[in-house]
């Protein structure tokens, strides 16, 4: 029962994001920089919280795991402001669920459940940081965003792999 209540609240918080990170426009719009930077800024918010949430419930593999995804948003966040200063971007970064609120609530803190679920929230953050990035890449609209994108594609992807592969083993 737990798992099938994180799996809705994964997918609630996927719409959400989508709906901020501007996935879902009104006809077919290609993202501007100014969507692709505030989609980065709200996935790298969602890490932040995973790691929030870690510290408060999480076993010693899902806290490390966090600590290692948080400090690379603050990276990639670093890399982004510089972007965003030099083409003068207001990013729109709007409220996000936060990932406390897709984790299964852990009857202790080593429960698979609570591993299990805590791999199964960052997959939708992903898929939809990753979808953006690749529809932002079909036209881009800046250059330098446009190179720091195919550089981080391959991160992201290889983030969402590791983390569907390790939800698969638990």
């Amino acid at each position: 029962m737990r798992v099938l209540v994180a799996i809705v609240l994964v997918f609630i918080n996927t719409t959400a994001l989508a709906d901020s990170t501007g996935e879902r426009k009104s006809g077919n719009r290609a993202p501007t920089a100014t969507d692709v930077i505030s989609g980065l800024y709200t996935f790298s918010r969602f890490q932040q919280s995973l790691l929030e949430s870690t510290d408060l419930k999480g076993n010693t593999e899902v806290k490390n795991l966090a600590a290692l995804r948080a400090e690379e948003a603050a990276k990639r966040d670093k890399a982004l402001k510089r972007i965003q200063e030099a083409i003068g971007a207001e990013p729109r970064v709007g409220k996000t669920t936060t990932a406390g609120a897709c984790l299964v609530e852990p009857q202790n803190s080593d429960g698979p459940t609570y591993v299990k679920s805590f791999y199964a929230a960052q997959i939708p953050e992903y898929e939809s940081a990753i979808d953006l990035l690749e529809h932002y890449l079909k036209a881009p609209d800046n250059a330098a965003l446009a190179a720091f994108a195919r550089e981080q594609l391959p991160t992201l992807r290889s983030q969402a792999k590791d983390a569907e592969r390790t939800m698969a083993d638990k």
